[in-house]
């Protein structure tokens, strides 16, 4: 008399397994949507920084530089503004009518809305020279 012994998995062999699996692929789906989060950030900060820097360069290009304040919306998404400022040495050993040129502090912010609850900003300085003639 041969005795039979049944081959296969069982139902809880089974059930272990696809729960090991689901786990691993719930890890996975949440690394993955990190990535992609990462990327998207990135991806906003760089345009912020393209337009930031576009609006540095063309202050005092486009038209001359004097003090004040210029604000806009680029693709209804980012807000700008650039603040351009007197600049003036903290040093007492320059005297300001000696000098030929002016200096200009120019400030240029660009923020946007990432969701309700959040904003995001990129800030860029810098100094720009003009003639004091």
């Amino acid at each position: 008399m041969s005795v039979s012994k049944q081959q296969g998995f069982s139902l809880l062999e089974i059930v272990i397994a696809f729960s090991i699996l689901a786990l691993s692929l719930g890890i996975l789906l949440k690394i993955f949507s990190g990535g992609v989060n990462t990327a998207m950030v990135s991806e906003d900060y760089t345009a912020a920084v393209q337009l930031a820097e576009g609006l540095m360069t063309r202050t005092g290009v486009e038209s001359s530089l004097r003090e004040g304040e210029e604000s806009g919306k680029e693709n209804d998404k980012y807000d700008w503004l650039v603040v351009v400022s007197p600049y003036f040495f903290d040093s007492a050993s320059n005297e300001p009518s000696s000098t030929v040129v002016a200096l200009f502090k120019v400030k240029v912010i660009v923020s946007w809305q990432v969701n309700k609850l959040n904003n995001r900003q990129f800030e860029l300085t810098t100094i720009k020279m003009v003639n004091g003639s």
